[in-house]
């Protein structure tokens, strides 16, 4: 619409009613949604902006495309645009992504977050674990102090799959054998008295010391004291590793002991596995294979570390992979 005319429809505004205002609020929410999106995306890729394949910085501006700005490099020629090579690269609806942000942050399972976004629910599945792909990557670099550790199992799921390589369990079912075994996923999580958390899927059945020397050892400062229950596994890692270690014996019914002035206990980390699961009730179940984006989804909110839409959008299209 040229100036004169916009100017025109513009000074007729005021003489809308109610219905009407309404109507015109309606048709501008999703543009000025996407403007919005597409600021934000802009905004973060700006200082950083470099070609995906060579990582060259010279690039020009080359057309836009998908409501995006497009640019070509300097060097090899590659066109890209700032979501190239981030996991919302060709996606679509970019109008409705604070609004799907928002979802994310208030936990809501697939089919009710689709009804509230006005998408099919296998987009809204696709968004969710696009969204969290560098959300659950964002951890602490190292623990340090007193460091809790403990596992804790789920039962193993092949939700969404098309072919199960065990017979098909009734709304989940439970397992057939007792006690942990290669039917359950375990999960180790570790956390310091500051509350910086690193946790990890190490596999199916009982935790070992290799799994925590790969899992655990390269986010464990080395003058930490690990803390957990009397798994032989953490003695082993200890041990082998030279890391001061002290032990609750928590099937006796140990709860805290003294270590001086020192409270040793596994409180933390065990609250922790008590609020993961309670959380993890409202998606009806979830496939192994994704646990590590459910893991780092809980993190994230976990004491309000990602409050807002727009925070949660920025650390999803932070980085490109190069």
């Amino acid at each position: 619409m040229k100036a004169p005319r916009f100017t025109g429809w513009f000074a007729k505004l005021p003489s809308l009613n109610q219905p009407q205002r309404r109507q015109v609020l309606d048709a501008l929410h999703p543009a000025a949604g996407l403007d919005q999106v597409v600021a934000l995306i802009s905004e973060v890729r700006t200082p950083g902006r470099c070609c995906p394949r060579c990582g060259n910085e010279r690039c020009y501006r080359h057309g836009c495309a998908n409501d995006l700005q497009r640019y070509r490099c300097c060097a090899c020629g590659r066109t890209f645009n700032d979501l190239t090579g981030t996991p919302l690269a060709r996606l679509r609806l970019k109008a409705k992504w604070l609004t799907y942000s928002q979802v994310m942050l208030d936990s809501l399972p697939v089919r009710k977050a689709a009804d509230r976004v006005g998408v099919h629910r296998n987009t809204a599945f696709r968004w969710r674990h696009r969204f969290l792909h560098w959300v659950k990557l964002d951890r602490p670099a190292v623990l340090n102090g007193i460091v809790e550790a403990d596992e804790t199992f789920l039962l193993e799921s092949q939700k969404g799959s098309r072919t199960l390589d065990r017979p098909a369990r009734h709304r989940g079912g439970h397992a057939v054998k007792r006690g942990i075994s290669s039917e359950l996923d375990c999960i180790l999580v570790a956390r310091d008295r500051e509350k910086r958390t690193v946790d990890a899927v190490t596999g199916r059945g009982a935790l070992t010391a290799a799994q925590l020397a790969s899992d655990l050892l390269p986010r464990l400062d080395r003058q930490a004291l690990l803390v957990s229950d009397s798994h032989a596994a953490y003695r082993a890692f200890a041990r082998k590793h030279r890391i001061a270690h002290e032990t609750v014996n928590v099937r006796a019914g140990v709860r805290v002991r003294r270590l001086g002035s020192l409270a040793i206990h596994v409180q933390n980390v065990n609250a922790y596995h008590h609020r993961f699961k309670a959380w993890l009730q409202g998606f009806h179940g979830v496939a192994s294979r994704y646990l590590p984006n459910y893991l780092g989804w809980r993190w994230a909110l976990d004491g309000q570390r990602i409050v807002s839409p727009e925070q949660l959008l920025r650390i999803a299209i932070s980085v490109i992979n190069r």
